[in-house]
């Protein structure tokens, strides 16, 4: 019998050795009937590459997350793991203060801080990726620092009653100077005084979302670029209520100045309804960037671009 060949498994060994988050990752259960009850003492226990998997529930509780490539993912389904009314370091119910942090399946909500800027999730490292989870009645739902080389990515998510103008306006989500931020998939509903979206980002990229402002909604612009940036919205569709505290428009590209290139403006295959008695535009573009629109569906009292570009 000739002997077995040592060739892959000594590769496996190789890998295991070179990458040691990667064999050691856990998931660690946290909850009422778990070994580790709290959030707080899930993270005291974690390493990079972990994942903390909570038990559904209501916890009064926030957390500072300041280790990198962690997941922290409620168990139960539809947002049945839920943090509330506890903002940590006057921010936020989670402040992520390293890099790769992902969020998932978790209800954040009531977050209240005296600055006015309390948020679910306070971004303050690189690389957050944000998935299933609901914003519910916070000042901010997102609210992220700058990071000129971070991403966040946003999917299945769920931002309603969030925003606030006192004594800041606060927003659904609210990023600084990022290399990206990406919204999918995700739905925006009621928000006050505020935007939907407002983004630095050096891009921003919008995909098959709704944003709705609904009969009681008073949201400002539904997305906003207010330094320009690339920005890319695709396949959604909004509905600007009645409402509304400002008519200028939808989506609103350097408002506050342009001081960042704006390589392209692509608004595509989206639907656009004004239901407020008031005129607005769908798109106003303060920059000298041609915005493209196309294949795009308004109704209402409507104007399709205010500024550079063209309309198909």
């Amino acid at each position: 019998m000739k002997p077995r060949a040592l060739g892959p498994l000594l590769a496996c060994l190789a890998v295991a050795l070179l990458l040691p988050g990667m064999a050691s990752a856990r998931t660690i259960p946290v909850g009422p009937t778990k070994e580790l009850k709290t959030l707080a003492e899930g993270l005291a226990n974690a390493a990079e590459g972990d994942r903390l998997l909570i038990d559904e529930g209501e916890y009064f509780e926030c957390a500072n997350i300041t280790i990198d490539d962690l997941t922290i993912e409620g168990a139960g389904k539809d947002g049945s793991t839920i943090l509330t009314d506890t903002a940590c370091g006057g921010k936020a119910l989670l402040i992520t203060a390293r890099d790769n942090i992902t969020i998932r399946n978790l209800t954040l909500t009531r977050a209240r801080v005296a600055d006015g800027n309390g948020a679910g999730i306070r971004a303050e490292g690189g690389n957050l990726t944000v998935e299933r989870v609901k914003f519910i009645n916070n000042q901010n739902g997102i609210l992220a620092a700058d990071a000129p080389n971070g991403t966040i990515i946003v999917r299945d998510s769920e931002f309603t009653r969030n925003g606030a103008c006192n004594p800041a306006c606060a927003h659904g989500i609210y990023v600084g100077k990022l290399k990206l931020l990406r919204v999918e998939n995700s739905k925006f509903t009621d928000t006050r005084q505020a935007h939907h979206i407002k983004s630095r980002a050096a891009r921003l990229e919008v995909t098959n979302s709704t944003f709705v402002d609904g009969p009681t909604g008073t949201a400002s612009y539904m997305i906003e670029a207010p330094n320009g940036g690339s920005v890319v919205v695709r396949n959604n569709s909004f509905d600007k209520g009645p409402k509304s505290e400002n008519h200028t428009g939808a989506i609103v590209i350097g408002m506050e100045g342009v001081n960042q290139a704006t390589r392209e403006i692509k608004i595509e295959n989206n639907v656009f309804k004004n239901s407020g008695n008031y005129p607005t535009f769908f798109v106003v573009n303060m920059t000298a960037t041609d915005a493209m629109l196309k294949g795009n569906k308004i109704s209402g009292q409507v104007q399709p671009l205010r500024g550079d570009g063209e309309v198909n």
